[in-house]
């Protein structure tokens, strides 16, 4: 079995963060999320992976996946000029996916528990496609499926008036039996070949459609909001693991991951679930709540985070308590003279800086 995992899209809905690199390198407890898709193929034992790119700075991606061998796989890259909708990007990957099952991952989605044993059921299956179904609040945003029994009747882009809560969820099983069926395929309204549209006329064509209810935890982090919960439910995984220093033990409270390299001073307060990076420093008088993550490199000489991801390369040294926030690479946040403590919600790009 092979995997496809997309990686474009302009990610619009979360600007300014994706001025400067693809939605997909956002870090979320201090992995870049589309990381872990390629893990969980791995995991599951696809090896071979294409990685579709877009046209928002492929080239780092490229760099931070490399060939894949860091990552125990084998990386192909396939360039999709312009966002022409997932069926479209699974129709540029035939030729890498020959006679071979395939595993197609939506490099924003992320499905705690992995993909291994829907991946040991489809290599089994005599089925042409395995979907996976998660009912949701909101199906007018969704793929949605409408199921009776054990069978589906269909598939339904965005329905204004859904008949069903089952949002199809960013994560596809298949067999080269798609290829015709996308071949064929006409652009929607939105301009794009729609992936549900190619799995109904799969369906009328008399192919076997599988489904599966993911009963765990998923996300499609396609909001700021949306990243945050991703980094809460992530973060309920961390191990207290301390790889750096601290000075007291009184400085931590809960289940905290410190990385090698980082120094967190006597008189500081982390209360975990946190997670801190390599090679950071924080102060004393510093307060990192639940729920936070810090990448590398972070220097926090002053202030209070709770709820946030602050990623590497940042600097923090405001009285201002910060909550729910995403603080992008390279950014700093310092105080004015005269600044008073408030509290603070950021949504800061790259290499920003705010003077309170």
């Amino acid at each position: 079995m092979k995997g496809i995992i997309l990686h474009g899209g302009h990610g619009t809905r979360l600007r300014p963060l994706t001025h400067t690199g693809p939605k997909q390198l956002l870090e979320i407890a201090n992995k870049p999320m589309s990381q872990y898709a390629v893990e969980d193929m791995v995991d599951a034992g696809v090896k071979e992976i294409a990685i579709i790119l877009g046209d928002v700075f492929p080239d780092k991606v490229k760099e931070f996946y490399g060939d894949g061998s860091k990552f125990g796989a084998k990386i192909t890259y396939v360039y999709q000029d312009k966002p022409a909708g997932i069926a479209h990007a699974i129709g540029l990957c035939k030729d890498f996916v020959g006679d071979d099952k395939f595993a197609v991952y939506l490099g924003d989605n992320i499905l705690k528990g992995g993909i291994k044993s829907y991946a040991a059921k489809f290599r089994q299956s005599e089925s042409d496609a395995l979907i996976l179904l998660c009912e949701v609040k909101d199906p007018s945003r969704f793929g949605i499926a409408t199921v009776r029994g054990e069978h589906i009747e269909k598939i339904v882009e965005k329905p204004k008036n859904p008949e069903s809560n089952l949002a199809v969820i960013g994560i596809y099983f298949l067999t080269p039996s798609i290829f015709q069926i996308i071949k064929n395929l006409r652009p929607s309204w939105r301009g794009e070949l729609e992936i549900t549209e190619a799995l109904q006329n799969l369906m009328i064509s008399g192919r076997k459609i599988e489904f599966g209810y993911v009963t765990g935890w998923w996300k499609d982090t396609g909001t700021p909001e949306d990243i945050l919960d991703a980094n809460r439910f992530m973060l309920d995984d961390v191990r207290t693991d301390i790889k750096g220093s601290v000075e007291s033990d009184e400085s931590l409270q809960g289940r905290v991951s410190v990385g090698k390299g980082t120094k967190i001073l006597k008189g500081s307060l982390v209360r975990g679930p946190v997670n801190i990076g390599e090679n950071c420093q924080i102060n004393s008088g510093v307060y990192i709540g639940p729920y936070t993550s810090v990448g590398d490199n972070v220097i926090i000489r002053k202030g209070e985070i709770e709820g946030s991801i602050i990623m590497s390369n940042c600097e923090i040294d405001t009285s201002t308590r910060i909550v729910d926030s995403i603080i992008a690479d390279g950014s700093k946040i310092i105080d004015t003279p005269n600044s008073s403590p408030k509290g603070h919600r950021f949504l800061l790009g790259e290499r920003s800086q705010v003077m309170l």
